[in-house]
């Protein structure tokens, strides 16, 4: 015969319940409509300090810090009338030895049937860890947002002082300039003749550094490249910048190859810079024996223009770094650029919207940059 099913559980006898009010993991405190303490578990009573019989007919805003009176009397007394309830309020509760316990409060009243307030019932939950946790989060976000104001302030104090030195540095230069005019307006040797060519070309390299380390500023320290675009055609654009290229390197030979016949959008200045920093590379990584090519197309509403030159691969480490600022590779040693070259033309074209790639291989090695026109 099988043993009879279990019967209901029987219901938890009185001392029962009243085990489970006194030592429940939460404090639970009754006041009433005078919001005096009618009884406080165990629980509560313990974590204050005190004995159960000393928190009867206090008022319970008395157990609270300062500002915790305020705010119970601004805040949770008047959601206590109009909700009836609240829950989830931090306060600080004092204990027996005077010091603060921070908690979560939950409260809502209990009435009669006829609706007559009877008492306001609250639950206390210890919240040290929380609060803590919570303290340390504001101060952690309070320094985040200091450092960013003094980063914004660092990159701002940057971009001045990059600006004022560019500034600072062009006026002499234009002024070695002007001289060097006036001096070539008279009948010189041929031994000043030498010297004022020499200051020319080392005045234009200055500028040429100058410009590269504003542009560097601008586009790592300030809010990009500006860009001034217009539809014009790009040819007579490419065309300048291959002539002055054959007047400083006679002795390359740079061919042509472009099919750009429609205006198109884009900045001209930037464009020629782009350009220009391309193939200057090429001349000076490339066979000497060998021509440079340049190529521009258009189509479907994009422009490809690539460089290229014949000579000894990139290597595949220096293919990593080829377009980060300040990367000289293996130059020869009358180059002294700052490596920003390469840098700014990729720069130039992530401010068109488009991209500038490396290929490089035995055959050649060719940058080659895709944008679009409209």
């Amino acid at each position: 015969m099988s043993d009879p099913a279990p019967g209901p559980a029987a219901p938890p006898s009185a001392i029962d319940l009243e085990d489970l009010f006194d030592n429940a993991p939460c404090g639970y405190v009754a006041t009433g409509p005078d919001g005096r303490i009618i009884r406080a578990n165990a629980t509560f009573s313990r974590w204050l300090g005190f004995a159960a019989d000393d928190l009867g007919g206090q008022p319970l805003r008395d157990l609270l810090t300062v500002p915790g009176r305020i705010f119970y009397e601004t805040n949770v007394a008047p959601l206590l009338r109009l909700h009836s309830g609240f829950e989830e309020v931090a306060l600080d509760v004092i204990t027996a030895q005077g010091l603060k316990t921070p908690m979560l409060v939950n409260g809502r009243e209990h009435r009669d049937v006829d609706g007559n307030l009877l008492a306001l019932l609250f639950t206390f939950f210890r919240a040290t860890s929380r609060r803590g946790y919570e303290r340390d989060l504001q101060s952690r976000e309070a320094v985040a947002v200091q450092r960013l104001q003094d980063e914004k302030a660092t990159a701002d104090l940057r971009e001045q002082f990059i600006a004022v030195l560019g500034h600072d540095l062009r006026n002499p230069l234009a002024s070695i300039v002007g001289a060097a005019r006036l001096l070539r307006r008279e009948v010189q040797s041929e031994k000043a003749l030498r010297v004022l060519q020499l200051m020319e070309s080392s005045v234009d390299r200055m500028a040429g550094l100058i410009d590269d380390v504003m542009d560097f500023a601008r586009g790592r320290l300030g809010s990009g490249l500006d860009l001034h675009r217009q539809v014009a055609l790009l040819e007579p654009v490419l065309r300048q910048v291959v002539e002055e290229l054959e007047t400083s390197e006679p002795s390359r030979i740079i061919n042509c190859d472009f099919d750009v016949p429609e205006p198109i959008n884009f900045d001209a200045g930037r464009i020629a810079q782009l350009a220009s920093n391309l193939l200057a590379n090429a001349l000076t990584h490339g066979d000497p024996k060998q021509p440079v090519h340049l190529h521009a197309t258009t189509d479907e509403g994009r422009l490809e223009l690539w460089v290229a030159n014949a000579g000894a691969p990139i290597p595949p480490a220096a293919m990593e770094r080829l377009f980060q600022p300040f990367f000289r590779g293996e130059v020869r040693a009358s180059q002294q650029g700052l490596g920003l070259g390469l840098h700014i033309a990729s720069e130039i074209a992530r401010a068109h919207g488009g991209t500038l790639e490396v290929r490089s291989d035995a055959h050649e090695t060719r940058f080659t940059l895709r944008m679009p026109i409209a």
